[in-house]
């Protein structure tokens, strides 16, 4: 970006602000109180000592409570101009579990695969995909949409699906036992156990994913704004009929897309409620009834891990045993078999 492109108002507080961001990718206004008090302190500071006044009495630091909202999104907006030239913005989402506003910096041209590649090798890159087809495509089904996975089934897709031999024959299965129709390059090696641990534990670094209590990696609010096109063109049937089931689904109260919240109790019904707007969605309607297909909104169909983890067989097996590998066991046969507790 020229210089004389740059707003005359951005000043190294601005770019103090914005490095902190990208260091960061993701920012909630919570954890920018104290970067911005930190910044506004050595801004009156230097302020202070430019113009040279002993007499006066030096200012005191800034507290993380006293910067505002209107603080920080006013630094937002000027460090979100100051990227636009560079293809990435930064964008905002409720996240939907804590309510929480987050905002992120979002590379508004280049498809995931080039924005992992800068860190990641063609192996782990592979993996990911592997991982977030798992997410969108294996663990959700009409009759379960979990749109997660745990460690174990995570490690379940380290290598590659075997691809056809050189007479066009299949010549192996997937780990699962499933017959796989992915092709991959014979080059690739796929990954050790121990490299599927530090490559999910480092997109949980990065902002990619999310690891709950319960264990399940799902995708972050920064990969659902930044992914938010790739995944409804890679996974969603652009000819399908308006009621027809699709993999990515809206909330009917914000219209983002939903991987934590409920389902209509019908089946082939789409409509889908985040958590966080239910309430507000309801207090404006008489009954609460499906608003597509009029059945009773019981609140007990959900999407995301409590899908599982709200079965009786999730509990059941649960109280049985505390080990992580027998929960693991019990986790990826409740999503084979579909239950949903109806």
């Amino acid at each position: 970006m020229e210089e004389d492109e740059i707003p005359h108002h951005y000043s190294d507080a601005n770019r103090a602000f914005l490095q902190a961001f990208m260091a960061r990718g993701t920012m909630t206004f919570n954890q920018a109180q104290p970067i911005l008090a930190a910044i506004f302190t050595v801004h009156d500071k230097l302020e202070y000592e430019y113009n040279a006044r002993p007499e006066g009495e030096e200012p005191e630091p800034t507290r993380p409570e006293q910067v505002t909202r209107e603080d920080f999104e006013s630094y937002v907006s000027a460090a979100s101009a100051a990227i636009s030239e560079f293809d990435m913005e930064i964008r905002s989402t409720v996240h939907q579990v804590t309510k929480e506003r987050v905002y992120a910096l979002v590379n508004t041209t280049s498809d995931p695969v080039t924005q992992l590649a800068t860190l990641h090798s063609a192996e782990e890159i592979a993996f990911v995909r592997r991982v977030i087809d798992a997410m969108f495509d294996k663990y959700n089904t009409p009759r379960m949409e979990v749109l997660c996975l745990d460690g174990m089934q995570a490690n379940k897709l380290r290598t590659a699906p075997r691809t056809e031999d050189e007479n066009g024959q299949a010549n192996g299965e997937g780990e699962d036992g499933e017959s796989q129709v992915q092709t991959q390059s014979s080059g690739l090696k796929g990954l050790k156990s121990s490299e599927v641990e530090a490559v999910m534990r480092s997109m949980v670094d990065e902002g990619w994913f999310e690891r709950s209590r319960e264990g399940f990696y799902s995708l972050s609010p920064r990969a659902l704004m930044e992914l938010r096109s790739w995944l409804i063109n890679e996974y969603n049937d652009p000819d399908a009929e308006p009621d027809e089931w699709q993999r990515i689904k809206f909330c009917e109260a914000c219209r983002e897309i939903v991987t934590v919240g409920q389902r209509c109790a019908e089946r082939d019904c789409l409509a889908r409620l985040h958590d966080i707007c239910e309430e507000a969605f309801w207090r404006t309607r008489r009954e609460r009834k499906c608003p597509r297909c009029e059945r009773e909104w019981d609140g007990r169909h959900f999407v995301g891990e409590r899908a599982v983890t709200e079965t009786e067989a999730y509990q059941r097996g649960r109280r049985r045993s505390g080990r992580g590998g027998q929960r693991s066991s019990i986790v990826e046969q409740i999503m084979e078999d579909g239950e949903d507790g109806e």
